[in-house]
């Protein structure tokens, strides 16, 4: 019964009662999308650097570097000899060393020539095919293989660069050996080959060149795990390291920038300055949030202030009917808290839907794609009890005088 009068009285000024679920719902939107953002993006990002403590790669901004070779978010700081990097990749101190290649892509889903750790390191295992043996044969991740519709033993054409309008490279035509699980991870997007791939690709050596089209038109089955000419001349994009010894994370970063033309980056370090700069915004955001959370407080309370003047005889007339005065002050309360809980509700839908349209743009340009039906119970029902607790706070003034109304001098003066 009070459910019903308080949603009656609710919509007595029904331009009130919208403004109050508009800013309650914009409030509990931004904080949920925030909520959901933060918590996918940290997991996400930090997933990706299990098993690497190091990147060594060209000199250049550290983080870019990271972004690049970790993440396949970024344009890479250059490439680095591969002789130079095989010194530190064959370090005592090193227990497992991947190289990547970069150079191409296929319809914007980059082509990494690396190892078969790569797929190790992301827990990947091959769900269809084989894995590559012989040159421009590739292994494709779940999201590629899903959204391009491709499956094994289809061929493709690779564009030079990271831009899907590149030139293609119609004489090296690839052939889908093998397609990867899902992991969840950014190797989802990504088209694995072997380095040797990458360097006939582009031509770094005659030598290598004609070896590649004979293997790949002849069907040779001999497995290439590294280039056996001169490696002087060959150059690869990154190695990402893990360490045995844990001085050498201590001690290469200096070694490497003093005395060679490479740099040792930290995805730890680098992305926990991701993750402090990426807060500073986000905790801007909550506070706006909240702010806005604040006004919809206050804009209730103005709301049931008003009517509880213009509603005084009605009340009154219900105590005369026989409703106490504990039933006067819930049914006060209970308006405020409904109001609220509709905006929480349409809050975390905008929210979510928020995520989705952020997710679709990401995904576009980053390969990182957001959940917006990921649950994120202890924050969202935090966020639920403070919804809540608004309302109970802006309807308290409201639902006291309610309580204390006298009876006879409000008939009196009627």
């Amino acid at each position: 019964m009070i459910a019903k009068i308080a949603w009656k009285n609710a919509w007595f000024k029904p331009l009130n009662t919208v403004l109050s679920i508009i800013l309650l719902t914009a409030s509990v939107a931004i904080i949920s999308l925030l909520i959901l953002l933060q918590k996918q993006f940290e997991k996400q990002f930090s997933s990706n650097i299990d098993g690497v403590d190091l990147v060594i790669g060209a000199k250049g901004s550290p983080m870019q570097l990271i972004l690049s070779s970790v993440y396949q978010m970024d344009a890479p700081t250059g490439n680095i000899n591969y002789a130079d990097a095989k010194v530190w990749m064959k370090h005592p101190f090193v227990k497992t060393a991947i190289p990547l290649a970069f150079g191409d892509n296929y319809r914007g889903f980059k082509i990494v020539g690396t190892t078969e750790d790569y797929l190790k390191k992301y827990e990947a295992v091959i769900t269809s095919g084989t894995i590559f043996n012989q040159n421009f044969e590739v292994i494709l991740g779940s999201e590629v293989a899903q959204k391009m519709n491709l499956k094994v033993g289809d061929t493709f054409f690779g564009s030079h660069g990271d831009a899907a309008e590149g030139e293609v490279h119609e004489q090296y035509p690839n052939v889908v050996k093998g397609i990867a699980s899902s992991t969840g991870k950014v190797i989802d997007n990504l088209i694995l080959s072997n380095i040797e791939s990458v360097w006939a690709m582009h031509n770094h050596e005659e030598e290598t060149d004609a070896t590649a089209i004979h293997q790949h038109e002849e069907g040779d089955d001999h497995q290439h795990e590294e280039i056996h000419s001169d490696d002087e001349t060959h150059e690869i994009t990154a190695v990402l390291i893990k360490l045995k010894n844990k001085m050498g994370f201590v001690l290469w970063p200096r070694l490497i920038a003093q005395n060679t033309d490479m740099q040792a980056a930290s995805p730890a370090i680098e992305i926990n300055r991701l993750f402090s700069l990426f807060g500073i915004g986000l905790e801007a955001l909550q506070y706006l949030a909240y702010g806005i959370m604040l006004i919809s407080g206050i804009s209730i309370f103005i709301a049931l202030y008003n009517t509880l003047k213009e509603r005084k005889y009605e009340f009154a007339l219900m105590r005369v009917s026989g409703a106490s005065r504990s039933q006067l002050l819930i049914l006060v309360l209970f308006e405020s808290i409904l109001l609220c809980f509709i905006g929480f509700i349409f809050g975390t839908i905008v929210g979510r839907l928020g995520l989705y349209f952020i997710s679709t743009s990401t995904e576009e340009n980053y390969k990182m794609a957001f959940n917006p039906f990921e649950l994120a119970l202890k924050e969202e029902g935090i966020l639920f009890l403070t919804t809540i607790f608004v309302g109970v706070i802006a309807a308290l003034i409201p639902a006291v005088k309610a309580y204390r109304l006298n009876i006879s001098k409000t008939l009196a003066n009627a």
